[in-house]
């Protein structure tokens, strides 16, 4: 229920704060929170991770899916997993499913975190790669 419930809150937040972004924005507009560090940057990312693959979205939507599927399918698993492992699940399966709304909804994904140094991002794009790290260091943890 835990993995249901984090994966909730992730979709949640990243389809509130994409929005609220576009309620008061217009796209390509930029608000410094901390100048030049952090500015929130309405975009609109037709493609993967920084812009690759741009208008693939057949592919997007299906590899989304795929994985989702997956997840759902080793849930009884992960349930027996360590923490870390469950939440980086949680996290991945809540940041794809928050992008994948956003592919079905528009074609592409609204972006807004822009740290100045990094592509913007979102908030289902940071769930996805913490949550790979989580995995990832569950894995390397466990296997000692």
């Amino acid at each position: 229920m835990r993995f249901v419930f984090l994966s909730f809150i992730i979709i949640a937040s990243d389809y509130f704060s994409k929005c609220y972004i576009k309620s008061v924005m217009a796209e390509g507009m930029s608000m410094p929170v901390v100048d030049g560090v952090f500015h929130i940057t309405y975009v609109l990312n037709p493609g993967a991770a920084f812009g690759l693959l741009p208008n693939q979205r057949a592919l997007f939507i299906a590899a989304a899916v795929l994985l989702l599927a997956f997840l759902l399918g080793l849930l009884k698993y992960v349930k027996k997993q360590p923490l870390c492992l469950q939440t980086g699940a949680s996290l991945i399966a809540g940041g794809a499913m928050g992008n994948l709304i956003d592919r079905i909804r528009m074609g592409e994904v609204v972006d807004f975190l822009d740290f100045r140094v990094w592509p913007v991002f979102n908030i289902a794009d940071a769930a996805i790669c913490i949550g790979a790290g989580c995995v990832l260091w569950s894995m390397m943890k466990n296997k000692e």
